[in-house]
């Protein structure tokens, strides 16, 4: 099945894999400043609650998927403490960047960094106790081939927690969500990361990205059991939990 945000793409010329990967590694050198500074910090918070659901768990080898610069990597090698760690990405700009702040944090024995294609995984089934995902999987060329992935290389009672953003359902959130969203959001981040197209793409696919009820949904499609979501601050990000 073909979801909406799967044909909105950055630029005009490639696949949609091909032109993500060209983005990310485009805003790689600003793109921790401005996720911080549009989020007001905030999505540090959601990283760390989305950690927190996977630590009765005890996880000893995880996944990142879509890891960007090593964000949510970090913080969940420092509170779950597992034997091994692997990041995940297609753009190698901003895995280089997370590999700089790893070996900064003393993590470079934990935390490893390897590029993948998130619909064709190398990883053989059942390698890994928990994979994770913030505010990644909205970018994927084919939704329903990354999950399945992702849960393939799930230990069977492995776990997967997902921040993603979301648009608000609830008045005013959401009517003042739409509105800092396309204009302060995409003209701030066109003048810091020099990207024309970057932001306006990225808010374009929270607002298509299917949420709540129907992405636990897709989740358990995808092979997962037990699907579960959480409105974060106002629903501006929800988190979704699942069992394989």
């Amino acid at each position: 099945m073909a979801y909406q945000q799967e044909q909105i793409k950055p630029y005009t010329c490639g696949d949609k894999a091909q032109q993500v990967e060209a983005m990310f590694d485009n805003i790689a050198p600003t793109y921790d400043t401005l996720n911080h500074r549009l989020s007001w910090n905030i999505d540090r918070g959601w990283r760390r609650k989305a950690i927190q659901a996977l630590a009765p768990y005890q996880p000893q080898t995880m996944l990142d998927i879509a890891t960007g610069t090593g964000d949510f990597a970090i913080m969940a090698a420092q509170m779950l403490k597992p034997q091994r760690l692997v990041g995940a990405d297609i753009s190698e700009g901003m895995m280089e960047i997370g590999r700089q702040k790893v070996k900064a944090q003393g993590l470079d024995g934990t935390i490893t960094f390897e590029r993948e294609d998130c619909t064709a995984l190398s990883y053989p089934d059942g390698t890994f106790d928990a994979v994770t995902a913030a505010f990644g999987i909205r970018n994927f060329a084919d939704l329903d081939k990354g999950l399945a992935e992702m849960c393939r290389v799930l230990k069977p009672g492995g776990h997967l927690s997902v921040v993603e953003l979301t648009t608000p359902v609830t008045f005013p959130m959401k009517q003042l969500f739409a509105i800092y969203s396309h204009t302060i959001l995409p003209v701030y981040g066109r003048l810091i990361s020099k990207d024309t197209q970057a932001y306006s793409y990225l808010t374009k696919t929270i607002e298509a990205f299917p949420q709540g009820e129907r992405m636990t949904g897709i989740l358990r499609k995808a092979g997962f059991s037990q699907a579960s979501f959480k409105r974060l601050t106002f629903g501006i990000c929800t988190m979704y939990l699942a069992t394989k």
